[in-house]
């Protein structure tokens, strides 16, 4: 039975770092499809408005809270979330255990060159993962059938995919009936980071949950897509004290 709170309308997975981790093992111990999505607040605003990507989110196998508004949400709605488990963290954490694990992964997505580079870093910090594919995220939709067949004959228990949300979750929900990987992530920017072409929030930022405020700094063409953050906190407020419907 999962725990989940009911974060308007999207049941979020309510467990730990460690949980969700124990989760995705447990996925891997069964031979079928599982989807893993890690919305924040940007996500859950765009599934607000968009129904397609709402009735995804709520079909995956494991929704973890990404961003400390879903954590902040949760607390005023009254049913709070463990923690904020970030997916680049928790994929970090899927790495460290691959060894003992003897699991594999597929690399999808990102510009040309990007996730070589990631995986290149990682073998050069002695994090021995096994890399079955990779392949870029530029692809018409004619090459699909065949992107889908290199990661299916690659043999890859997870999939990761960063093709930047919500096209990433929209692809895998499309496709999960195709894939023969045991586990799928969206992973949205983790390429970037472990190929040092991007960087993520130092540890301040983050434990503090205020992220997104470093990103607006480095990135400040993204403030009209931040304004979900603040649009998201006051709709929650508004539905905690009846103003709205979840």
């Amino acid at each position: 039975m999962r725990n989940t709170a009911d974060i308007l309308g999207i049941p979020v997975d309510n467990v730990s770092m460690d949980e969700a981790l124990s989760k995705v093992k447990n996925f891997l111990g069964e031979n079928r499809f599982h989807s893993v999505y890690t919305p924040n607040s940007e996500i859950m605003m765009a599934a607000r408005r968009d129904p397609e990507l709402k009735k995804l989110l709520c079909e995956a196998d494991l929704l973890v809270p990404d961003g400390a508004g879903v954590v902040l949400a949760s607390k005023i709605l009254g049913r709070p979330l463990k923690e904020r488990v970030a997916g680049f963290d928790l994929t970090n954490r899927l790495f460290d255990i691959a060894k003992e694990s003897k699991t594999s992964f597929f690399f999808f997505g990102g510009k040309p060159g990007v996730a070589e580079e990631a995986v290149n870093n990682l073998l050069s910090r002695n994090i021995n993962i096994e890399v079955k594919g990779i392949r870029n995220g530029y692809f018409s939709e004619d090459e699909e059938d065949e992107i889908i067949n290199q990661i299916n004959s690659s043999g890859a228990d997870v999939l990761l995919v960063a093709l930047g949300a919500p096209k990433q979750e929209k692809w895998i929900h499309k496709n999960r009936d195709k894939l023969k990987v045991k586990v799928c992530i969206g992973v949205g920017g983790t390429f970037d980071v472990l190929a040092g072409r991007a960087t993520r929030a130092p540890k301040f930022f983050q434990e503090h949950g205020l992220e997104w405020l470093y990103r607006l700094y480095k990135e400040p063409w993204r403030f009209i897509r931040m304004m979900d953050l603040p649009r998201f906190i006051l709709l929650v407020t508004a539905v905690r004290i009846g103003l709205k419907k979840a």
